[in-house]
């Protein structure tokens, strides 16, 4: 078994997470944002109907997501009004991509100085990830960040703060919150259908070449940190901030690196156990993602995560749902659509946030310690 980083750079104490959530809670509750999401109060110029498009830009071309941009270039709710990558060798590639095609290419100053600007897209190496975020808040503009949220808790916890302050929305980029299926799950947890959840297990993996191998060691979180953070939001959105987090990690390949590839962390709750698992080896892994709800009525099974398919068993009929065990057939999952109309109905006014600060805090902090960089 491995060892978590313990260098000063990556441990922070257990009081000073506590001191952090404790501060972007005060500030969440004076803003509200915990329960409602109050739109544009500092974005200049914002939507003037709710039939206008909203502006959007993006920062970064250098995240392995970056080229979600398509789905807002489709939207009818989004306006793409420009690009920044400072990196030359980044900014050559991307124009050669059709996702960027026909947009204007600016410097970060000129994109933020827009005053009909609403979001921003930061989809930056990771190591500049929170840097970026802040700036865009900073100049009043929503974010959506890609994930994970950088390495430092208390950089991100500022940031909240900052954006609580400014009623500004922060929208994480974590894969599977808008998936039919797990759209369903939440549906039977507010029903109680599942009973009392005791039990939580779930998977993602896959296998990394080695070119990636390489670029993921500059992180010393591991698949953890690369993947694991996507199943831990779901976690966190199912039970909830664990009470403590044990790590397991290793370098189980025969691979000369240093990456932490094979990794699993338990999270304990009061009356509930999750597990949470990811490799860099896994054959076929896309087809083994998966996440499974026991609860003391009933389980709730997905499997792949990606095209998601259900299986349930119930104690019981529930609604439309029938005692024993049932395969469902959800519609086709399209990655980072429901994020952009999501982001779109919470600006408008015409929903409350699903996903409070409060809930990001705590998956973030799970990150750091299933990731062994938070003490």
């Amino acid at each position: 078994m491995g060892h978590s980083a313990d260098s000063p750079r990556n441990i922070v104490s257990r009081r000073q997470t506590l001191n952090a959530i404790g501060r972007v809670g005060g500030l969440l509750a004076a803003s509200q944002l915990t329960t409602a999401f109050q739109p544009g109060l500092h974005a200049a110029g914002f939507i003037a109907g709710r039939n206008d498009r909203i502006k959007v830009g993006q920062i970064g071309v250098g995240h392995a997501h970056a080229t979600k941009l398509s789905v807002y270039r489709a939207s009818p709710d989004y306006e793409v009004v420009g690009i920044v990558e400072p990196d030359e060798i980044l900014r050559v590639s991307a124009q050669s991509q059709a996702v960027y095609q026909d947009l204007p290419w600016l410097t970060a100053e000129q994109l933020l100085n827009r005053s009909d600007l609403q979001v921003v897209l930061v989809e930056t190496r990771v190591r500049d990830l929170l840097s970026t975020a802040a700036s865009c808040i900073a100049a009043g503009k929503h974010v959506h960040l890609d994930k994970p949220a950088g390495e430092s808790f208390p950089v991100y916890q500022q940031l909240l703060a900052d954006a609580a302050e400014k009623q500004l929305m922060v929208q994480m980029g974590y894969m599977y919150r808008y998936s039919p299926a797990v759209i369903l799950l939440r549906e039977f947890l507010r029903n109680g259908w599942l009973g009392d959840v005791f039990e939580l297990q779930t998977v993602m993996s896959k296998v990394v070449p080695d070119a990636a191998r390489r670029q993921l060691t500059e992180y010393p979180g591991g698949m953890m940190f690369e993947l694991g953070c996507h199943i831990i939001d779901l976690a966190v959105g199912v039970l909830g901030r664990p009470q403590s987090v044990t790590a397991f990690h290793q370098h189980a390949s025969s691979a000369d690196d240093s990456l932490l590839d094979n990794m699993l962390a338990v999270l304990q709750y009061d009356r509930a156990l999750a597990t949470i698992k990811s490799s860099a080896q896994e054959v076929e892994g896309f087809s083994r993602r998966q996440l499974t709800v026991c609860g003391t009525e009933g389980t709730f099974h997905i499997q792949p995560l990606d095209q998601p398919a259900v299986r349930l068993s119930l104690s019981r009929d529930r609604g439309d749902y029938k005692k024993g065990t049932q395969d469902l057939t959800l519609p086709r999952y399209s990655r980072y659509e429901g994020d952009a109309a999501d982001m779109a109905r919470i600006l408008r006014g015409e929903k409350s946030v699903d996903f409070d600060y409060t809930h990001d805090l705590a998956v973030q902090e799970t990150v750091l310690k299933a990731s062994g960089l938070l003490g």
